[in-house]
């Protein structure tokens, strides 16, 4: 009895191992013919080699050496590995097109798009190609900048970029105070967002490709004012809110770049600012949607805030008059 089953056992072991056998070759063999060309094979993406009107990158460098060698460390290289989109979205010719009329005619810069001497919408439209998609681009071609005849290579150079990060012409905020002259005035004020400092860039706040608000000034993660993204005390939702906070928005009170007054306000004097709301009107009247000030409050001691007593300016949790 023992003997049978010993029997059995060594004759399972040993079917086992002829299977495994058998397997192993199958797929030895069906490398073998993806190898040799099998016509049942899957073929492989086009490439500037096999695509008609396609030259590569590496015939570019032949006469762009030293273009090449600043390009190929730059982000754009890593589009030579993409062989999903195939050779029209590769290398040099994703961005400049077909090479092969241009190495035939001996470097015939009309048989090749440039960018140099080409219109801004020609422009931005090629490097929509690729760019369209990220959630940074959606509204390039309504964007400020676009309007205004601002190109994709006014601010970029994918040759010669001083930044690694976004391959900028110059770094930020430099590059904005190429054309924002009156912000850059703006930042060197007494009190000021310190940009010049390099705590925070221009686009932290403004997204420069366009947004749907104006001056195409970003949201919050929260869909509400940018603002809100450092000066998450002042955000709310509070139990009694301070209307303009969120109707007008905080550049209702504060000039958001900089300013010769404390906290960024618009005048020197903070009950100026509140009585451009909140006038001095008969007792109980109301100005708009703004109470008037009470008949006790008197403005004529220059020393006398609205914030000393009023201290919770942007909302409270606890008091509709935001005394706490």
């Amino acid at each position: 009895m023992n003997a049978t089953k010993g029997f059995r056992s060594c004759a399972l072991i040993y079917l086992q191992r002829i299977l495994i056998t058998i397997w192993v070759s199958a797929g030895a063999c069906a490398a073998q013919s993806v190898v040799a060309g099998n016509p049942s094979s899957t073929p492989p993406p086009p490439n500037a080699k096999t695509a008609p009107g396609y030259v590569g990158s590496e015939v570019c460098k032949t006469c762009h050496a030293d273009i090449y060698n600043i390009w190929e460390n730059s982000p754009h290289w890593k589009t030579t590995l993409n062989t999903l989109g195939g050779p029209s979205k590769q290398g040099c010719e994703g961005c400049h097109g077909l090479g092969q009329a241009h190495v035939d005619s001996g470097g015939d810069v009309t048989k090749i798009f440039t960018f140099k001497n080409a219109s801004m919408k020609a422009i931005t439209d090629r490097c929509l190609t690729c760019h369209a998609g990220s959630t940074q681009h959606m509204n390039a071609i309504n964007s400020v900048h676009t309007k205004n005849g601002v190109s994709c290579i006014s601010c970029h150079s994918p040759h010669h970029a001083e930044t690694k990060e976004y391959l900028l012409e110059k770094p930020q905020p430099e590059l904005c105070y190429s054309c924002h002259l009156q912000q850059r005035a703006q930042f060197e004020m007494p009190f000021h967002h310190r940009v010049d400092e390099g705590l925070i860039s221009c686009s932290d706040c403004h997204n420069v490709h366009g947004t749907v608000l104006p001056r195409q000034v970003r949201r919050a993660t929260t869909q509400d004012a940018v603002c809100f993204t450092c000066h998450t005390d002042k955000q709310g939702p509070f139990v009694f809110e301070h209307q303009p906070v969120k109707i007008e928005g905080c550049t209702s009170c504060h000039i958001p770049h900089g300013g010769a007054n404390v906290h960024l306000l618009r005048v020197s004097n903070v009950n100026l600012l509140c009585l451009q709301c909140h006038t001095n009107s008969p007792p109980g009247a109301k100005t708009g949607t703004a109470p008037g000030t009470p008949s006790f409050h008197s403005q004529e001691t220059f020393f006398k805030s609205c914030t000393l007593c009023h201290i919770r300016i942007h909302g409270s949790n606890f008091d509709p008059t935001f005394f706490k």
